[in-house]
């Protein structure tokens, strides 16, 4: 399961006494609990992840009894009465990164709902559903997030400029039903959670007339009549979380599961979800980065080769280096951008205008492709070793390599970043014959 640094290398700077503390728990969550369950998952098949008994389900059950799916919450949600700090927040997601990339995943959509529940839900539905849901400490309720379709995968975060219907008709449709709506259609094979859920929160096209980008957003209980899961999905990466399809066959969902109605997914609502997701995501993507470093420097420091540590030589030296480089760049950015999104998505304080989709963006994208490097060239380190199923690194690369699609693909990630940019961003301009007269 590789070698435990303790995170003796990651810059403690600028945290406070509370920080410290909640990252030494983390980490020893990490350690003791995560870890070991992923390396044990990772090895099992699709079925044995999600059968009974599975260690997916008392790793959850353990995140649960320990509280931390309440760390996210606002205090009227069911959070902590002293909120914690964006900061604190990136602190736990780099550990639970640093543990196991699918169970940190796991761990986050299983939250999206209740989050959304916190924010948009119905009075009734924070009731029935919400509050159990946070005082939950067993894994008795778990989330997912049914967006991705077989024809619409990261094209969902692009299909935004009026021409959606370019993007083909959605393959599943909510209609108007008698006080709610009938879902009829599936979701993808990479819905992650999607084989255990109880929950998912689904996007679902409003109207068998309507685009891609006209949807409604509600909460769907998975063990409702016509709901059909496929089987779980064996993939290269991410193992630790199982993945699968969702089927819908006149699903019927009350109108007080809906968060969000009928309307235009973007701007707004869509935009600064994706803020939330894409700067979590990337405080994860830092602690898959950070394991792949330590890895790479521990084996360096012990590996001999041709009469002394490989850490003698430049070309090492340099790797080394430059994955340091990474993971203390992309931490720093993914903090910030963190901090920046809770501090202006709406809702988070008066008067919050939104985030910066251009910067959240780019923290995603930035954070997923130094874990990648970093664990290309901590498997490079390793050599041989590196390419066995018995080394760690073999499956934080695989894990790696699945972050650049996960959540969005880079290309389309970096596209939506553009897109904001160009449209957005403010800057002064200059007239270089005016300036040089009046020089």
């Amino acid at each position: 399961m590789g070698h435990e640094n303790g995170g003796l290398f990651l810059d403690l700077a600028g945290l406070g006494e509370d920080e410290l503390v909640l990252r030494e728990q983390a980490h020893r969550i990490a350690v003791e609990v995560l870890r070991p369950a992923a390396w044990v998952l990772d090895r099992m098949t699709p079925a044995q992840r999600i059968a009974p008994g599975s260690p997916f389900f008392t790793t959850m059950a353990t995140l649960k009894s320990l509280g931390y799916h309440r760390f996210f919450l606002p205090a009227e949600a069911g959070g902590p009465e002293e909120p914690l700090s964006p900061l604190a927040q990136s602190v736990v997601l780099e550990e639970l990164g640093w543990g196991s990339l699918g169970l940190a995943t796991a761990f986050l959509v299983d939250m999206l709902p209740v989050i959304t529940m916190s924010r948009f839900g119905s009075p009734e539905l924070q009731a029935e559903l919400m509050v159990p849901w946070v005082e939950d400490e067993t894994g008795a309720f778990h989330g997912c997030w049914a967006i991705t379709e077989p024809d619409h995968g990261s094209d969902f975060i692009g299909q935004r400029d009026g021409d959606a219907r370019s993007y083909g008709r959605a393959q599943l449709v909510a209609e108007p039903g008698d006080g709610g709506w009938v879902l009829r259609g599936q979701k993808s094979a990479w819905v992650s959670s999607g084989p255990i859920a109880t929950h998912a929160a689904v996007h679902a096209q409003a109207g068998r007339d309507g685009d891609l980008s006209h949807s409604l957003f509600a909460v769907v209980a998975l063990d409702d009549p016509g709901v059909r899961r496929g089987a779980p999905a064996d993939m290269l990466g991410v193992r630790d979380d199982p993945q699968g399809e969702l089927f819908f066959d006149e699903v019927f969902v009350p109108e007080r599961n809906v968060l969000v109605p009928p309307g235009p997914f973007y701007p707004v609502f869509g935009d600064q979800l994706l803020c939330l997701t894409s700067s979590v995501i990337s405080n994860v993507a830092v602690g898959v980065a950070r394991a792949a470093f330590e890895e790479a420097l521990h084996h360096a420091r012990q590996r001999i080769q041709g009469g002394g540590p490989i850490t003698r030589h430049k070309n090492i030296q340099l790797t080394l280096y430059a994955m340091f480089e990474r993971v203390e760049t992309a931490r720093a950015y993914s903090r910030a951008a963190l901090a920046h999104t809770q501090a202006n998505v709406p809702g988070s304080s008066p008067g919050a205008l939104g985030a910066s989709p251009r910067h959240a963006r780019a923290a995603q994208v930035y954070a997923k492709r130094a874990a990648y490097e970093v664990a290309h060239d901590a498997l490079q380190v390793f050599g041989a070793q590196g390419l066995s199923r018995d080394s760690l690194i073999e499956k934080l690369f695989r894990d790696a390599r699945s972050l650049l699609i996960e959540d969005g693909t880079l290309e389309v990630l970096a596209l939506d970043a553009a897109r904001d940019l160009i449209q957005n961003y403010e800057h002064e301009t200059y007239d270089l014959e005016e300036m040089m007269a009046t020089w």
